[in-house]
């Protein structure tokens, strides 16, 4: 059965007290309570710096065996080297977060390419090549010119999920090209009919099959985390309606 996992990107906000974390809630254990609410959180700091085993082993700790963690690839291979000449950095970075999958927590790792990285069909074509099939990875393009077949084609044949991002000046193309369907909701507040609708739509992915991971935008409010709870609960009563 395809299962859903709804979370934001990032949990370490002192001011989401207290309408999410409880008012006397010490931050080291801010993971802990996240992970009753949500089964799922994109950490984004893995886009800066390569994560350590002993940061990772506490995140194991402190999180339900269900529970799954995104990782953003680091910007060496999306921004700096622009997925060319990155065979010795994509090992390297993904067996930073191999204790992750050996435990069943890793979600997808998000490619999230520079707004000025136009379309390059054979760039795309040779990093896909040299990814392992094994990890589970999304794309985020962010120039238009990227959304065409030709590119959902490329990630259909590699198994890797198109991530539909919805922004204040930009929304991708919804189009399933993997086993599973990544959303990034990052717009500051969604109506209760946008909202309505996106439980339409993961229901849709659900009934086919595939897994969903949405995640919200983090920000200094809590409203992000309140929708992901919010939509994990009115998915999963749909579910069992």
């Amino acid at each position: 059965m395809a299962r859903f996992f709804a979370g934001t990107s990032g949990w370490a906000y002192p001011t989401w007290k207290p309408d999410f974390y409880p008012a006397k809630l010490a931050q080291k254990k801010f993971l802990g309570h996240y992970s009753t609410q949500l089964n799922t959180v994109e950490v984004n700091f893995t886009f800066r710096q390569l994560v350590k085993e002993t940061t990772i082993q506490n995140w194991l700790n402190d999180t339900p065996a269900h529970f799954r963690f995104g990782i953003k690839a680091h910007q060496v291979i999306t921004h700096i080297k622009r997925l060319k000449g990155t065979e010795d950095f994509v090992p390297r970075f993904l067996a930073t977060i191999e204790p992750l999958a050996a435990a069943g927590k890793l979600g997808p790792v998000l490619f999230q390419l520079p707004p000025n990285l136009k379309a390059d069909e054979a760039l795309l074509k040779d990093f896909l090549s040299a990814l392992p099939r094994t990890v589970p990875a999304a794309f985020e393009f962010r120039h238009a010119s990227w959304f065409s077949d030709s590119t959902w084609d490329l990630l259909k044949s590699s198994n890797v999920a198109l991530c539909v991002a919805e922004t204040e000046t930009m929304t991708t193309p919804e189009v399933a090209t993997a086993a599973f369907v990544y959303y990034r909701f990052r717009k500051p507040s969604y109506t209760g009919g946008e909202r309505r609708s996106m439980i339409d739509r993961i229901g849709q992915h659900l009934a086919a099959g595939r897994d969903v991971f949405a995640y919200f935008k983090h920000e200094e409010t809590p409203e992000g985390a309140l929708y992901a709870v919010e939509l994990l609960r009115e998915v999963s009563g749909a579910e069992g309606a």
